[in-house]
């Protein structure tokens, strides 16, 4: 693990006070495979004691680093094992994962921790009796509960795409959209679809803890958006190269912010360091914006040509920057585009330069994919299913994460505006496609895994 001192922190004074610069959040990951039973009762008690057990310091110590270093630490968050697996020996019904979900929520509550995610199921070989069990459950879960998070990763680049899964996805968002329709569809915002899901991302809603990882780890995202357009604003009309090194030169700035607090959290609370994910990850904040680095490095907003070409630059040199910095980057790093959280992305949305299919082109070179994007409310569970297959497809063929995050908003149309709230901040209804694709959806079985995945 790499040193960090403290007079590194001090050097980003400006960038903390000035320009956003904050650690969005520490994430506990918790493995509940020792909590398995086949009594639900039991299973239920063992979740709650070990959650509370592990967790019961989480937020007190993340808020004591914040004020003794300086640095915004935002969120607290828990990843846990994938409640399908977790849940199959007890539960018999979508009602009894329900419960769980439930018995989650409090458990999140008795900790203080803003959000919980791993309401997950892993099916991008084929659904289990228990995953199609939760996975039909998520409506309900999402709809009674305040704080959990869930994520279905239906394809991966070794496994091709579960189109079973994909159709059944497209089906529990319209429901969960549906359930929460009093608040402008907000279950829908805290649902991910995933191809090639990482087991170690800290944020929100996709995060969950790997099966291969140990009993407990601590994972932190660190994000500056406004940081990096400060410093690209610096180098305004110089060439690439030097675009690139300004980019990358702050990421390793703020990535080691990211380390300091990790290693500091994970000392403190007697579990193992995991990874820092140094993901440029917007709020609805003014000058905390990807949009806005977008133009700062000649585009005169999102969308425009060039948007894609841009975002690949950007993301590129946040991660090398990274990798400079820490031996132990992981999660997703790079550039988020969510459309509600940013609001040169909002901004954007709304005047036309950006539409869902400019979005899927930028999702190609960024770190997740369709995320946080608000469509009509009469949108069919076809379309939503076609919308999650071609970005399960990109990350297929590429071999990188992707996802989607779509937001039916019943009852509004295109150009009416949804409100979420908080970070996950409001959005612009945008237009989706009118084009059918009900019969390739209605296809059983899945997508082949493509030929380069043939690696051994």
């Amino acid at each position: 693990m790499l040193h960090v001192d403290i007079s590194e922190v001090r050097e980003t004074n400006a960038m903390i006070e000035k320009e956003n610069l904050d650690v969005r959040t520490i994430t506990l990951g918790i493995g509940l495979f020792d909590c398995i039973s086949d009594d639900l009762d039991r299973l239920c008690d063992r979740i709650y004691d070990k959650i509370t057990g592990m967790a019961g310091n989480l937020v007190a110590t993340g808020d004591a680093i914040g004020r003794e270093f300086g640095i915004p630490i935002v969120n607290k968050r828990i990843s846990i094992t994938p409640i399908a697996l977790i849940g199959a020996s007890a539960c018999r019904s979508s009602e009894d994962f329900v419960r769980i979900a439930k018995t989650l929520d409090k458990a999140a509550a008795a900790v203080g921790v803003n959000f919980l995610g791993g309401y997950s199921a892993l099916v991008e070989e084929g659904m289990t009796a228990a995953d199609e069990l939760l996975i039909r459950s998520i409506p309900e879960a999402l709809s009674t509960t305040g704080v959990i998070c869930s994520s279905v990763c239906v394809g991966s680049t070794k496994a091709g795409i579960d189109m079973d899964a994909v159709r059944l996805m497209g089906e529990v968002i319209r429901k969960t959209a549906e359930a929460t329709k009093e608040q402008d569809s907000l279950g829908c915002a805290k649902l991910v679809v995933f191809c090639n899901a990482p087991d170690d991302n800290p944020f929100m809603a996709g995060a969950f803890h790997g099966v291969t990882m140990g009993d407990a780890v601590i994972n932190v995202g660190v994000s500056g958006p406004g940081v990096v357009r400060t410093a690209i604003a610096s180098v305004r009309g110089e060439s690439f190269e030097v675009l690139s090194e300004t980019i990358k030169r702050t990421a390793f700035q703020v990535t080691r912010v990211g380390q300091l607090v990790a290693s500091e959290a994970a000392k403190r609370l007697g579990i193992p360091f995991g990874i820092v994910d140094l993901s440029l990850a917007p709020t609805p904040a003014v000058g905390d914006s990807v949009a806005d680095i977008l133009t700062e490095m000649g585009l005169t907003e999102a969308g425009a040509p060039g948007t894609t070409a841009a975002l690949a630059l950007l993301n590129d040199q946040v991660k090398k920057g990274g990798l400079m910095a820490s031996s132990s980057v992981g999660g997703l790093s790079g550039a988020f585009i969510p459309v509600s959280e940013d609001q040169g992305m909002i901004d954007a949305a709304r005047s036309g330069a950006l539409c869902i299919e400019k979005l899927e082109a930028m999702t190609s070179v960024c770190s997740v994919g369709l995320d946080m994007i608000a469509i009509p409310g009469d949108t069919s569970a076809a379309t939503i299913s076609g919308i999650i297959a071609d970005e399960m497809a990109i990350g297929m063929i590429n071999g990188k994460t992707t996802a989607a995050r779509l937001i039916p908003v019943i009852g509004k149309g295109v150009g009416d505006e949804a409100k979420f709230g908080g970070l996950l901040g409001r959005a612009p209804v945008m237009r989706v496609s009118t084009a059918g694709c009900d019969d390739f959806i209605k296809r059983t079985g899945r997508i082949p895994r493509p030929v380069h995945s043939f690696k051994n």
